[in-house]
């Protein structure tokens, strides 16, 4: 009887859990436009986990005079910056570049819904 109640104890804390969870998502779009005359390379980093969007050894593709909204799904209050670079040359850079690894002043946002201010990357 006690392992019944045990049972249900802890699959109602599981499903707490996991509204709890969802609960705290939220979206938030990064408006980016290309202003270098070369295809731009652009991933988001969140600074509060180890998670880069779009992932999966992926990033997303401007070309030069493109702009993009790129949307995704975030914990509400991750900070998230991004980094992009010159396709073929990571050495330009904006941002955190490549690889979230250079410091940066006003690159990263709340994700807080919406969208950012339009992000313009000039050479």
């Amino acid at each position: 009887m006690f392992h019944a109640y045990a049972r249900r104890m802890l699959a109602a804390l599981s499903f707490v859990m996991l509204v709890a969870s969802a609960a705290q998502a939220d979206d938030v779009t990064f408006a980016i436009k290309n202003s270098h005359p070369n295809a731009m390379r652009v991933e988001l980093y969140s600074q509060d986990r180890d998670y880069v969007w779009p992932g999966e050894d992926k990033d997303y593709v401007l070309d030069d005079g493109e702009t993009r909204q790129l949307p995704i799904s975030c914990n509400a209050g991750e900070s998230i910056c991004y980094g992009a670079w010159v396709d073929g040359d990571e050495g330009t850079y904006w941002g955190v570049g490549p690889g979230n690894t250079e410091k940066c002043e006003d690159c990263c946002y709340t994700c807080n819904g919406g969208e950012t201010e339009e992000i313009e990357l000039v050479p």
